[in-house]
């Protein structure tokens, strides 16, 4: 933290030559020095990497890459096998871009992506409120941003404002996983943003497959959604009920380039 409080100063010694000279700067000068400052500066874990963010773009163009693919028309869902059931699709979208990426703090360890939590380890909460607990050293490069569960101790008012908030801090990249009992169905789902929280249209924007579906010939056939956009008390009105509950899961910051991947 000491670096933090002298960095201003620093900043100023730096960029006396060009004061005392007379070349005056201007601000998107000044601050782009500073930026540079701060990258050669601070230790490398309180930087960004260009890589989560390359990770996030390649999963959502593999979503959208499936959206246009579909064209509308229904993919089977029925098996375990079958992508578009909608926790294989998140996961698929996961597993297609993974090997280019790793855990900074964990390089030699191939990324993975964790189950749904089974049933009875839900308790006292329905199936789908949450993922399987899987460490980062074993390669789980996402941690629970934000949570949700309903509190019978709480009035349904209150209950609803907690929801409002946590849904509040979606972001682009989030995985999510919900109980929930919406228009469409009842029980797991699983989905993932594609763009922050709106705040001026209160609304959140994913990417899922199986949210809508129908049967065919005794099967069940999946729509893949792209930019769906919904205003959070839909989903509120879906999670927001006893024993139900949703999870916001967020990629680490420190991920990195696998060895050899660096565009």
């Amino acid at each position: 933290m000491k670096l933090i409080r002298i960095l201003p100063a620093l900043l100023a010694l730096l960029l006396l030559p060009s004061l005392v000279i007379g070349e005056a700067l201007s601000m998107e000068e000044m601050l782009g020095a500073q930026e540079a400052i701060m990258t050669d500066l601070l230790p490398q874990e309180w930087t960004k990497t260009d890589a989560r963010g390359d990770f996030i773009d390649r999963i959502i163009a593999t979503a959208k890459s499936l959206y246009d693919e579909a064209d509308g028309r229904a993919r089977r869902a029925q098996y375990s096998g079958d992508i578009y059931v909608c926790k294989n699709f998140t996961v698929h979208l996961f597993r297609e871009n993974c090997s280019a990426f790793r855990i900074a703090e964990y390089p030699d360890v191939p990324l993975v992506i964790p189950n749904n939590q089974k049933k009875a380890d839900c308790a006292p909460y329905v199936y789908g409120v949450e993922w399987q607990d899987v460490s980062a050293a074993e390669g789980n490069p996402f941690y629970a941003a934000a949570t949700f569960r309903y509190n019978n101790d709480l009035s349904k008012a209150e209950n609803r404002q907690l929801a409002r908030e946590f849904l509040m801090q979606v972001q682009r990249g989030d995985y999510f996983q919900m109980a929930a009992n919406y228009y469409y169905g009842v029980g797991a789902h699983s989905m993932m943003f594609i763009a922050d929280y709106d705040p001026e249209t209160d609304t959140v924007r994913w990417a899922d497959s199986n949210m809508k579906g129908k049967s065919i010939n005794g099967e069940r056939y999946a729509y893949v959604q792209y930019d769906a956009v919904k205003e959070i008390d839909w989903f509120i009105d879906a999670f927001c009920r006893s024993k139900y509950g949703a999870t916001i899961y967020r990629l680490r910051e420190d991920i990195i380039y696998a060895p050899g991947e660096e565009p």
